[in-house]
């Protein structure tokens, strides 16, 4: 067992409990849905961060779990939508909300889980934990909207791609590092450190899922899936502002028109090999990684800062 999953032993199974509870509802074919949610939960990450940065930062209280179980909401409810959207029937493994109960029903099943989240922390007077994971949430919807606005037009650079990331993927992993403290601790240095320390876990995270795109190995992702929905990533855009011009369009052409042939596909992705469009990546994870170890070595040596250490290097080490 991973130490930081051994440290929280104890806490996650309470919050699991906790989570449960959250999302029970007295109509019937609702709760049936809910029941569903709860068995296909993932590796449970963020609610992870919000719990192993209470506990760096303090002594987890009821507040905690209710700051994990929002930011488990909230993550559960963009699920949701986001199969919706990408009409994915898979998801965790198992068949979507929407591929079983239809797409009216998912909807709706989502904005259930932001409302559920919502009441939990009004009801509670957690105001602060609300603040931050609503942030979070705009940041999220925004940084996907950039990134449908730029597979539409290909327009992208580097800044560009980390402005993406930062809004649909690191602003959650941010609030959830910030929840957790702010659950225990009222520093809003400390606070706003542990958000900067999840925004960089965050970049480091979203990276290494775009590099899992241009494995050979079964990373349990489809190789070149990025290429076919268009999204340019990090490896991708790097090879733009080294290779020939020729070679330019012929990538370009590939991602805009020809993004299902596998041959092409293929060429695509020797093209961002050859010129280290992989290894490049690689180095900007394992620099902003370094970021976050930076970030967390701030902190007083104790145990639990030792399991987010070792948390920290799953996100970039992870095989899937």
């Amino acid at each position: 067992m991973e130490m930081y999953r051994k440290i929280l032993e104890k806490e996650i199974k309470i919050f699991e409990n906790f989570f449960a509870a959250a999302v029970k509802s007295k109509q019937l074919m609702l709760d049936s849905v809910m029941k569903y949610v709860v068995k296909r939960k993932g590796k449970q990450l963020r609610p992870i961060f919000v719990l192993l940065s209470a506990k760096m930062n303090g002594t987890i209280t009821e507040k905690t779990y209710r700051a994990a179980s929002l930011v488990e909401l909230l993550h559960t409810a963009t699920l949701v939508h986001d199969d919706v959207v990408d009409e994915s029937d898979i998801r965790r493994g198992f068949f979507s909300i929407n591929a079983l109960w239809k797409n009216k029903i998912a909807v709706l099943v989502g904005d259930y889980l932001l409302s559920k989240g919502l009441l939990l922390s009004l009801n509670n007077n957690d105001y602060q934990i609300l603040q931050i994971l609503s942030t979070a949430v705009k940041e999220m919807s925004e940084g996907q909207l950039l990134q449908l606005e730029k597979a539409r037009k290909l327009d992208i650079n580097e800044s560009i791609y980390f402005d993406i990331i930062k809004g649909k993927t690191a602003s959650l992993v941010a609030a959830s590092c910030a929840a957790g403290c702010a659950s225990v601790n009222e520093d809003v240095t400390i606070i706003e450190k542990m958000r900067l320390l999840g925004e960089k876990i965050g970049i480091a995270f979203q990276i290494k899922d775009d590099l899992f795109d241009y494995a050979n190995d079964n990373v349990g992702k489809p190789t070149g899936n990025d290429i076919k929905e268009r999204k340019m990533t990090l490896p991708l855009i790097y090879t733009l502002s080294k290779c020939s011009s020729l070679e330019k369009k012929l990538i370009i052409n590939t991602v805009k028109n020809k993004n299902t042939n596998k041959a092409d596909i293929a060429k695509v992705i020797e093209l961002i090999t050859q010129y280290g469009g992989i290894n490049y990546t690689i180095e900007k994870m394992h620099l902003i990684k370094d970021e976050a170890l930076t970030i967390l070595q701030s902190f007083p040596p104790s145990e639990n800062r030792n399991a987010f250490e070792e948390l920290i290097h799953y996100t970039t080490d992870r095989k899937y």
